[in-house]
């Protein structure tokens, strides 16, 4: 029988050496014992500190600035305002409105103003007291319903539609018409809260310019080759005359996927002072930064068949984007687009409006855009269900779209293990057994979702490859690749690890992985829009490739066999037609560097072309969709109207788990999030826009003891084009949880939670509105 080629999609398990195994993450040894170097270790000879004046005011303008009595200070080295750099930026070209330090005006509360740099935190902090800014208070928009119906003053003055910062208005197939036909329609409003990150790890910069005159930056970002694109525009220095190093980063979840002020003041500040300058920002200034989960106003609408097959959908969103644009032009278009799958919709149309107020920016967060509609239209799923008596499992296996499709918007959905996912929490739940059985205050409830590996949309639209890899093979035996991939600790150094010593037949200690240097590393464009796995393991095979072809050549030559024969694995060469001829991968290299010269490959990804033909069709199109489902066991304390989430069951359709324990962590942390979300997180101001407790303490986020038991389901669909068939896992797992966790309180006790978070006085009330409108004899 013939051998199958253990580097094809479909190969079976034992054939893989590397892939598919638990192994250690290439990191992890250095970050358990404290040596890995994070951006505030770094400490170099005469450095400098610098410290952020930030707005006491909502929205002002600022008259004038007099830093005079800080300058004066002993141990101040310089001080700089908006003046200094007055080049605005935006990760997105066309929606570029931040100013690294704010130039006329301020738009919310901790919006910064001047920065210092001196000798130690100390004396910079106290000479941020002695600046005098002088404001000119303006009306402050802290509603977003007022926001879109206000624009003056406005927020953004030239901004030609005022306070709304974008929006998005598509329909597929005649809505109208499918929900005029449908035998039943349900619709209900649905709100999601703010959220945000709360990484471990704060913000922290620290520039130097060398002795050559090239301005290097060490930055906890997710983004380097972006922030290096930004600081060029904003000092107006070329892009080869900047170095972008991210060290290794302390947690992210797209709070660190914006070029922040730090970045560009510390540069500043280096370039004016001839020192090094560092910036760690404390914790209640990454509350002030933000970036998190957009909070969005819904209005759902669904049509569906007596037996529940959707026909249409309609929705309206209104998103609070904060006080600048971030990501959010993206976002607008997310929130509608990715909603799709993993059901058939015969028909869909959604007009989302992001609109500016006077809060601190929002931006992408773990799921970025789709988390929030994705709650609404799952509790309204389930509410479909409860009205046609139907199981909720039932009635999403009914809608699902299948596999090689195409969605009503244009979006080419290629593996789908959605029905998978279904079978293994429906059984692992026990679900037909247990649900509506659990006795008062006790529930089952299920979602699902689909989200992105990767976007086809580059945040700056060009031809050239969105992923590049660079392998240096040495004739040690030692193999360094070079990626330009930012692991925020998902684990992509050790993904390329894993492929790249699968693919060349090498130990894993043989392999190292230098990234995020935008001086040694080939371009990527970030960690986001769960990219690299798919993205960066695609261009590490095709780098890798070109390397085994010559390393298979050489040994073939050597031997005197065909091709087909050599076989490469655990840093060993060897004929398969003749045990007994083996040699180690360092011999193996060294015939092959003496046949081909120094052996070095590149590799590269690009999308192919996807999405529909219509503006903003590309957005949400990806080459390839996770699938996720959860069923969420809850308690609900009628009582106290306390919720206990006791089990969240996780089924995960993620191509293949190149790593199934890596892969598990990620559906657990991702699920973890999402129950935050759903019952703790609350991202809030007060009346006057400031933050109600920018703090670990007031920010509530859950302990050890509040975490339910999570199983990790993994569903393998081996994805055609993923690389050996794998998928994202590290943001698709965290949308179903808010929504089955609803749900569950509804098999508990019968009520509807359609605006988060669930806290316990939003239950009672439901509780009590229940009870007031149930009949009086049934009292």
């Amino acid at each position: 029988m013939a051998a199958r080629d253990p580097h094809g999609v479909g190969a079976p398990w034992g054939a893989f050496h590397v892939v598919g195994k638990p192994n250690r993450k290439v990191d992890g040894l250095a970050k358990a014992t404290g040596t890995a170097v994070y951006a505030d270790d770094i400490a170099l000879p005469g450095m400098l500190h610098a410290k952020t004046l930030r707005s006491p005011h909502a929205h002002a303008r600022i008259l004038s600035i007099d830093a005079s009595q800080a300058l004066a200070l002993p141990g101040v080295h310089a001080v700089i305002s908006g003046r200094d750099l007055p080049i605005k930026y935006g990760v997105i070209p066309w929606t570029q409105d931040e100013n690294a330090l704010a130039l006329d005006k301020v738009r919310f509360i901790g919006d910064p103003v001047a920065a210092v740099a001196a000798i130690d935190e100390d004396t910079a902090n106290a000479a941020l007291k002695l600046i005098r800014v002088e404001y000119e208070r303006l009306h402050a928009y802290l509603d977003p319903r007022e926001a879109l119906e206000r624009h003056d003053p406005a927020i953004h003055e030239g901004h030609k539609t005022g306070n709304i910062s974008k929006h998005v208005e598509l329909a597929f197939g005649d809505v109208d018409a499918e929900l005029a036909a449908a035998q039943l329609v349900v619709e209900g409003d649905y709100s999601f809260h703010g959220t945000t990150h709360a990484p471990i790890e704060p913000h922290c910069a620290v520039a130097q310019v060398g002795a050559d005159g090239l301005l290097t930056l060490w930055s906890s970002t997710q983004i380097t080759h972006y922030v290096q694109r930004a600081l060029s525009r904003v000092l107006e220095l070329p892009a080869q005359r900047i170095r972008v190093v991210q060290p290794c980063l302390g947690g992210a979840f797209g709070g660190k996927s914006d070029p922040f002020s730090l970045e560009f003041t510390v540069s500043k500040l280096a370039m004016l002072t001839g020192r090094p300058v560092k910036m760690l920002w404390t914790r209640e200034e990454v509350f002030y930064a933000h970036r998190g989960r957009h909070p969005m106003q819904m209005h759902y609408k669904t049509g569906v068949s007596r037996e529940g097959r959707i026909s249409a959908v309609d929705a309206k969103i209104l998103i609070d984007g904060g006080s600048y644009s971030s990501f959010g032009l993206v976002t607008t278009y997310y929130a509608g687009q990715l909603l799709t799958g993993p059901y058939d919709f015969k028909s869909y149309r959604f007009d989302s409006t992001r609109v500016f107020t006077n809060k601190p920016p929002c931006g992408p967060k773990r799921g970025h855009g789709s988390v929030q509609p994705r709650f609404a239209f799952e509790v309204q799923l389930d509410e479909i269900a409860e009205q046609l008596a139907l199981d909720p499992i039932e009635l999403r296996r009914r809608n699902f779209q299948g596999s090689h499709v195409r969605t009503v918007n244009g979006q080419r959905v290629t593996s789908n293990g959605f029905l998978q996912c279904l079978d293994e929490v429906s059984r692992a739940s026990r679900w037909s057994e247990r649900r509506g059985k659990l006795g008062r205050g006790r529930g089952l409830g299920v979602a699902g979702s689909m989200y992105i590996s990767g976007t086809n949309y580059p945040v700056y639209p060009n031809p050239m490859p969105q992923a590049g890899i660079q392998i240096a093979l040495e004739r040690s035996g030692r193999c360094t690749v070079f990626t330009g991939g930012n692991d925020i600790g998902q684990g992509s150094n050790s993904m390329v690890a894993y492929v790249v010593a699968e693919e060349l037949g090498l130990a894993l200690d043989q392999v190292r992985v230098v990234a995020a240097d935008t001086d040694l590393c080939p371009v990527d464009l970030g960690a986001y829009s769960s990219r690299v796995t798919f993205m960066v393991g695609n261009a590490a095979i095709d780098a890798a490739r070109k390397l085994r072809a010559q390393l298979v050549e050489a040994l073939a030559l050597e031997w005197k066999i065909e091709p087909g024969r050599v076989h490469l694995a655990e840093g060993r060469a060897s004929d398969s037609g003749d045990p007994a001829r083996s040699i180690s991968s360092a011999e193996a290299i060294q015939i092959a560097e003496a046949r081909f010269d120094t052996l070095g490959s590149t590799g590269s990804y690009n999308t192919p072309q996807l999405g529909g033909d219509y503006r903003g069709g590309t957005i949400g199109a990806s080459p390839a969709y996770s699938f996720t489902a959860h069923v969420a066991e809850v308690e609900v304390d009628e009582q106290t109207g306390r919720i206990r989430v006791e089990r969240v069951w996780i089924a995960h359709d993620c191509g293949r788990a190149l790593n199934p324990m890596i892969v598990a962590g990620q559906m657990e942390g991702s699920a973890y999030m999402g129950v935050a979300e759903a019952l703790l997180e609350h991202h809030t101001l007060n009346r006057f826009g400031l933050h109600a407790g920018p703090n670990l303490l007031d920010y509530r986020i859950p302990t050890s003891v509040d975490t339910p038991e999570l199983a990790a389901l993994i569903v393998e669909s081996l994805d055609p084009e993923g690389p050996y068939g794998a998928k994202e896992a590290g943001e698709g797992p965290l949308h179903p949880s808010l929504p089955a966790i609803a749900n569950a309180v509804f098999d508990a006790c019968g009520i509807r939670l359609r605006e988060l978070p669930f806290t316990p006085g939003k239950v009672l009330a439901a509780l009590r509105a229940r009870k007031a409108a149930a009949p009086q004899e049934a009292r």
